[in-house]
């Protein structure tokens, strides 16, 4: 199981780069150039940064990407949601049944509980606080 997949993480080191860029669009090459990332998994990631409105984006001349809010108000949990859905490390075997010891099994519980620990982390960590 990976905690972040590779989707997350250039998307997690693009909203870094452009948020210390400050109030400057940085087009799509200077991201390429800059991170090392593959131009189309790239723009795709980007795009689906600012469906969601975590980035900006302006087209033409002087266009790129822009944080759509304080940096300080976007939260790695956002973009492990965006990229990978709800943060779960705990799910049944049988995921198309309901589990009949849902309510007994002394290892779910174990694992909810890591699971509240390991969310709570996260949900503190900001961009901002990545960058420094």
């Amino acid at each position: 199981m990976k905690l972040i997949t590779r989707d997350t993480d250039y998307a997690l080191r693009a909203v870094c780069f452009i948020a210390k860029a400050k109030n400057r669009k940085v087009s799509v090459s200077e991201l390429v150039k800059e991170l090392k990332m593959p131009q189309p998994f790239l723009r795709k990631i980007l795009q689906i940064l600012s469906n969601k409105g975590i980035l900006c984006s302006c087209k033409g001349p002087g266009g790129g990407f822009a944080l759509a809010m304080p940096a300080k108000d976007i939260f790695l949990t956002e973009l492990l949601e965006i990229f990978q859905g709800p943060l779960k490390l705990n799910e049944c075997f049988f995921k198309k049944m309901k589990c009949p010891d849902e309510k007994t099994c002394l290892l779910r519980k174990k694992i909810n509980n890591i699971e509240k620990y390991v969310v709570n982390e996260l949900k503190a960590i900001s961009i901002i606080s990545l960058l420094k």
